[in-house]
């Protein structure tokens, strides 16, 4: 019956699961990389760019993991204004300051890693909703 009703109103009912779905799909690699960042010999003391020293370690200065919660945030703001519910969407702007303080600790390449894909997914919203407008406007 639940399906019945939810072909009759044309409700996708994975639709909610969109973003929750791609970041379970991300985890393995996240952990992946984790681990990697955590064992490998080679990335130990190399420097990389600016002030992260070394890949492994958390950043000294824990300027990534701020400038990828701010990624996030707007991230979230981008992709929220589909959202009707308040509540949801109070919920979602949370996650950005919880993966913050997740990240603070973590290997500086982990979060360049999250940053990079942040602002990938921002470029990508970007165009899609420039996209929208557009067809708004044809019709």
């Amino acid at each position: 019956e639940m399906m019945a009703l939810y072909r009759r109103e044309g409700v996708n009912p994975m639709g909610q699961m969109g973003g929750c779905l791609m970041l379970l799909l991300q985890m393995p690699i996240f952990l992946g990389f984790l681990k990697v960042l955590t064992i490998a010999i080679e990335l130990r003391k190399t420097p990389f760019i600016f002030w992260i020293d070394d890949l492994s370690q958390m950043d000294p200065w824990r300027v990534t993991p701020i400038i990828m919660g701010a990624t996030m945030m707007i991230q979230q703001i981008m992709t929220s204004s589909a959202i009707p519910d308040q509540t949801q969407r109070r919920m979602m702007y949370m996650m950005p300051v919880v993966f913050t303080f997740f990240m603070l600790n973590m290997p500086s390449g982990l979060v360049l890693y999250w940053l990079v894909n942040n602002l990938l997914g921002i470029g990508q919203q970007y165009l899609v909703n420039r996209q929208v407008q557009g067809e708004e406007k044809a019709a």
